[in-house]
């Protein structure tokens, strides 16, 4: 037990706030000491049963706030339930710390009970790892500030970059008995640590620029397009879509000879996953590509991409030619959805005709059924800077990329492997950590069915902690038509589609709802769908909205 509390309080100390737990034996000191020290206060313990829903709550956290957390479990598979959360962890550049229980040396290839390979389990995806000696046969002190000093990206092991954030893995054994009388620690929180920042990469004047904005490019690109006066090509994942220089309907013009075939410098930040024109934009060796890498790996589609940790600009002045042309394309590009949202200043009008009019675009809207742009319109409308937003890697995703328009909102979303894995548990360590923070929107997921049901055990929350404000909007089509848009629709036979592919259901997702005690509502039209976002009914809800095949 001494050495679990005093690991913990050495956690705390380094600026660690968060510690998501999992229940097992083998874990039980350092799951003791974990609760003990949050009812004193100066950590918050999160539990889950599922170590793969612990795994993407605390990268849910992590990704909020910037400070690791801690995701504690015990031996066996419930180490390898860890493994997407890390993954994810490493190619976004979130910092993590795994703190997984372990037999010792002598129970380890002799066939003990829930014995299995664990050190280097995560060897690919981590900044560092150690396989830490039995309490007694060595000391754990100090592993609290090596794992947070190469989780926020100081050099450590053989992954590590400097600057570039990660996950970190401490594989910790212990002999019987596991646990015993907590001891008296004394615990002293630390301030938050910070990544390490590199010397930035000054940006000449001259060459023909764009700046790319993928996920986790946040605001910075945006500043970054203001300095150069760029244009900014900003998917709806990265957090950047808003400002003077925003490109709207960038796929068609990157795709036009005068404005994308004449680019000849990008200058890219975060990871943009959402179009091939992007892609093929940073695969052609004619262009100059400056990359800030926060990710694990390095962005180089074109294998002469320049990885830089920040990026300046040189003084001088704008080429307004070069962003003239490309905003004066952008504006023919603007997609206006707004007939379709309500009109409260006509609806409210004294003027008889203004009212009649709004009256009828009401009606209009109320009888015309939801699709995929009046959802990702509606849900974008209703989020604003205090709130958060989440996308799931779904077909809606890439419908919102197209369609919506710029505003300053903080978006997150796990598209360092565009996977679909834990994306309402993300989104749960999203809400948990800008609540902590003094936050007070809503935190909305949205997402489509199948992603929705891939991660249904995250809806699955201990009723005596604190309860996420957290709206799951779930586009339901009844299966993957995402793979409408990829060659195998066109190539494979309707019956192999649907059944390799779409993998349809008839799953009831209000009867989900019901058994873990969320807040449920079904809308069909506009009106309804604003007011459910906008008068959430409890602290979780789940709003289904039915979607054509």
């Amino acid at each position: 037990m001494d050495a679990a509390a005093s690991l913990i309080a050495d956690l705390v100390a380094q600026g660690v706030r968060d510690l998501v737990l999992s229940p097992g034996s083998r874990s039980q000191a350092l799951a003791l000491a974990a609760v003990r020290f949050a009812e004193e206060g100066p950590v918050r313990v999160h539990v889950r049963i599922d170590e793969r829903v612990a795994g993407f709550t605390a990268l849910g956290i992590a990704r909020e706030t910037g400070v690791p957390a801690a995701v504690i479990c015990t031996s066996g598979t419930a180490v390898a339930n860890l493994l997407p959360a890390v993954m994810e962890a490493f190619h976004s550049g979130v910092p993590l710390l795994l703190l997984t229980a372990d037999r010792p040396p002598e129970l380890r290839g002799v066939g003990a009970n829930q014995a299995t390979i664990q050190d280097g389990l995560f060897h690919p995806w981590v900044r560092d790892q150690l396989d830490a000696p039995v309490p007694g046969d060595g000391d754990w002190s100090g592993l609290a500030e090596r794992a947070v000093a190469a989780a926020m990206g100081a050099r450590a092991g053989e992954h590590a970059r400097p600057g570039v954030a990660g996950p970190v893995h401490l594989n910790l054994p212990s002999r019987e008995p596991l646990s015993g009388e907590l001891p008296s620690v004394a615990v002293m929180p630390g301030e938050p640590p910070r990544r390490i920042a590199g010397e930035p990469w000054v940006l000449a004047r001259g060459p023909r620029t764009v700046v790319v904005a993928g996920a986790d490019a946040g605001p910075d690109a945006e500043e970054l397009a203001h300095a150069g006066g760029w244009p900014l090509i900003a998917e709806i994942v990265s957090g950047a879509r808003f400002g003077r220089q925003l490109v709207h309907g960038y796929r068609r013009l990157l795709r036009r000879d005068d404005l994308g075939g004449r680019i000849e410098r990008v200058v890219v930040l975060g990871h943009p996953t959402l179009s091939r024109e992007v892609a093929a934009l940073l695969s052609r060796t004619d262009v100059e590509v400056v990359a800030r890498h926060r990710g694990g790996e390095q962005l180089d589609l074109n294998h002469r991409t320049r990885g830089v940790d920040a990026v300046s600009v040189a003084p001088g002045a704008v080429d307004r030619d070069w962003l003239g042309a490309w905003l004066q394309a952008s504006a023919a590009e603007v997609v206006d959805l707004s007939e379709n949202a309500p009109d409260p200043e006509g609806l409210a009008s004294t003027d008889f005709a203004a009212r009649r009019e709004a009256v009828r675009a009401e009606l209009d809207a109320v009888r015309r059924p939801l699709d995929r742009e009046l959802l990702v319109d509606a849900v974008w409308r209703a989020t604003w800077p205090h709130d958060r937003l989440v996308f799931g890697s779904s077909r809606l995703v890439r419908v919102a990329d197209q369609v919506l328009g710029g505003k300053k909102v903080p978006v997150h979303a796990n598209r360092g492997l565009a996977g679909i894995d834990g994306t309402i548990a993300t989104a749960t360590g999203i809400a948990l950590a800008s609540q902590a923070a003094g936050a007070p929107g809503v935190t909305r997921v949205l997402l489509g069915d199948l992603a929705f049901l891939h991660d249904v055990g995250a809806l699955l929350l201990p009723p005596d902690e604190t309860e996420p404000r957290l709206q799951v909007i779930v586009g339901n089509d009844g299966g993957g038509t995402i793979f409408d848009a990829l060659e195998v629709a066109a190539s494979a036979r309707p019956a192999d589609l649907d059944r390799a592919f779409y993998t349809p259901h008839n799953v009831r997702i209000e009867h989900l709802a019901l058994a873990y005690g969320w807040e449920y509502q079904r809308v069909t039209t506009r009106t309804a769908l604003d007011q459910a976002l906008t008068s959430p009914r409890g602290g979780r809800q789940i709003i289904e909205v039915p979607l054509p095949r």
